[in-house]
């Protein structure tokens, strides 16, 4: 399988990028998307050139590091998919992929498919914890929460922080990333005692990192590798005006 990969590529924060081709051969279509990227790198590496920087880690679906658009979709041509969880198959023998970072002004290129999404954990900082003790578990059935509660719960707790949401809306809005961290401890009884603050303080914080406004479109819950639904935004906006009022 031959392709060629027509990548962004940036020296550093500040620098004018650019797109280069890179024609690659010997490809095969089990090959994982960041396989194939691999195999490119080493062949820049043969030849003296500059291997292209992109992030990843467990290449399991989980981490949420690998993210980068791909034909001008977030995570490659599917839906609730992560990029390591693509493979070559999605693409034809001869086609040219375009490769490129996140683009989003809150999430700054570092270094070619490189950016820093540190802005999600300042995000974070400002809510998405408890203060109840720390030690031993507690007894399995000293906080009773009915099934449906902590479903919904578990299903904000997915989101794996991987920037797709915010790549593919066209306000950089992070409105599902944040919807997500804050319905997931506020549904809980041990979230409770800050629900309020924690609302207020995180949408806060989301304002002050540049990201855009929620327009409602839905596109983010289309690239969301966990499929977390965009009702966590329309609750997060009733949990605002109620911390609005009683926080």
């Amino acid at each position: 399988m031959k392709v060629t990969f027509r990548i962004w590529r940036q020296d550093k924060p500040k620098a004018k990028g650019g797109f280069k081709d890179y024609e690659v051969d010997d490809l095969t279509e089990d090959m994982s998307f960041l396989e194939a990227l691999d195999h490119l790198n080493e062949i820049l590496v043969l030849k003296g050139e500059k291997v292209i920087a992109y992030e990843y880690d467990c290449r399991e679906g989980i981490c949420g590091q690998c993210g980068v658009f791909i034909n001008g979709r977030a995570h490659g041509p599917h839906k609730n998919m992560t990029t390591c969880q693509l493979h070559m198959r999605s693409f034809h023998d001869g086609e040219t992929i375009t490769v490129e970072p996140w683009r989003a002004k809150a999430f700054p290129v570092i270094k070619d498919l490189v950016v820093d999404r540190s802005a999600f954990d300042r995000i974070i900082e400002q809510g998405a914890y408890i203060s109840a003790k720390t030690g031993t578990a507690p007894e399995a059935n000293a906080i009773l929460i009915g099934k449906e509660v902590s479903d919904r719960a578990m299903d904000a707790a997915a989101c794996i922080g991987c920037g797709a949401c915010v790549a593919t809306c066209k306000n950089s809005s992070a409105a599902l990333f944040t919807s997500a961290k804050i319905n997931h401890l506020n549904s809980l009884p041990q979230g409770k005692p800050e629900q309020h603050r924690r609302v207020l303080d995180m949408t806060a914080q989301m304002a002050k990192e540049g990201f855009g406004h929620c327009s409602f479109t839905g596109a983010c819950e289309v690239e969301c590798p966990e499929g977390i639904s965009i009702v966590n935004i329309a609750e997060m906006k009733a949990r605002y005006v109620k911390a609005k009022l009683f926080g």
